[in-house]
């Protein structure tokens, strides 16, 4: 019993790191499906992360969210869900992703509440951080004044 209630509260630590993470990047955590109806149906431009608490997300998604709107140009919005914890605003947001499967970590480009560009978990596993921003900057270049 001890031993479950101790990894119980490992997760719990990991998943609020992983939050702080991005929060203390400038992301808006999103937890309800009202909160992201909010968000995602504002005009101009957002950038969505689905967090996870998988090791891509940790050594790459969450460093690459944390840099790429640091360059030149950036998205108006930068907001983030939590897959697996808020599933709820994490279901809401996918379905504003529009022939995209469900993944995480993952990026979603919003603009005008319409998507514009993903970066799905396929491309993030087994990059490195800068390749990702590179990926993202490269769609803040053609989306974001």
């Amino acid at each position: 019993m001890n031993f479950q209630f101790n990894q119980f509260n490992l997760f719990n630590d990991v998943v609020e790191t992983a939050r702080k993470e991005m929060i203390e990047a400038g992301y808006q955590q999103l937890q309800t499906p009202e909160e992201v109806t909010a968000a995602l149906d504002k005009k101009g431009t957002t950038l969505v992360m689905v967090n996870s608490v998988c090791g891509c997300a940790g050594g790459i998604a969450r460093p690459a969210a944390a840099f790429a709107p640091k360059g030149e140009r950036a998205p108006d919005q930068l907001v983030t869900v939590f897959a697996g914890q808020d599933k709820d605003a994490t279901e809401k947001a996918r379905s504003y992703f529009t022939g995209y499967p469900p993944s995480s970590p993952s990026f979603a480009l919003m603009k005008d509440g319409e998507i514009q560009m993903m970066v799905e978990r396929h491309e993030i596993e087994g990059s490195d951080p800068m390749e990702v921003v590179n990926k993202l900057r490269e769609a803040f270049q053609k989306y974001c004044s």
